[in-house]
């Protein structure tokens, strides 16, 4: 009994959303990656989870079809870009199914992970910091806060317990399509309610730097195997 409780308690989640037009093959080599970069990450006790966008109409593509978590109306993505709250809450809905099957199986909510790239970013941030219970960490790579008029000083915070969430934040100093000032300007909505966000800069494009891979996979091993 007491090995089986043991087992129990080392079960993780790790729960990666990929960005525009990207399916999840386009990011679940991460896994592998991690892997590689801190061998607790290797253990058997991580589910993986890689989900998939819905393919939708995007506005900035005229209309066509591609997956994509919501619309995009403007291009690149400055921070005045308007946002798709219907789309957003869609995907966020989505995120919060995929936590709750993993609960489900064992995992401990204090032990998921939810992170993304660009657009799967900005899910991410919106589904950990509107949940109702603390998860383990928020990871946002290149990707922005949407629909922050929600964390701004003055209105009441999605949800309390959320706040002891730890974010890792990265973003490109050379980004051209989520350009740069939005990861201050996130960054800053949610320090100055209490989030506790380790953000980086990489001289870099709209990608991942290995030096961000390197922090992302101590930052993991940091909150699943402390």
């Amino acid at each position: 009994m007491a090995a089986a409780t043991t087992a129990t308690c080392q079960k993780a989640g790790v729960i990666f959303l990929h960005g525009l037009g990207d399916t999840p093959a386009g990011w679940s080599d991460i896994k592998h990656q991690m892997a590689q970069l801190n061998p607790k990450l290797a253990s058997p006790e991580i589910t993986w989870d890689f989900p998939a966008a819905p393919v939708i109409p995007i506005s900035v593509n005229g209309g066509a079809t591609m997956p994509g978590w919501f619309d995009l109306y403007d291009w690149p993505i400055d921070v005045t870009a308007p946002d798709d709250p219907a789309g957003t809450m869609r995907a966020v809905e989505t995120i919060r199914a995929a936590i709750a099957k993993l609960e489900a199986a064992g995992v401990p909510t204090e032990r998921i992970v939810v992170g993304g790239f660009s657009q799967g970013g900005a899910i991410a941030l919106n589904t950990a910091y509107r949940h109702p219970a603390k998860l383990g960490g928020c990871v946002a790579l290149s990707g922005w806060l949407n629909m922050k008029a929600d964390f701004a000083e003055g209105k009441e915070f999605p949800t309390e317990a959320s706040k002891a969430t730890p974010c890792l934040w990265g973003h490109g100093a050379m980004d051209d399509k989520v350009l740069f000032p939005h990861q201050k300007i996130g960054v800053d909505l949610l320090t100055a309610r209490g989030v506790t966000v380790d953000a980086s800069n990489y001289p870099m494009g709209h990608s991942a730097h290995p030096e961000e891979l390197a922090k992302l996979a101590a930052f993991l091993a940091g909150i699943l195997f402390p």
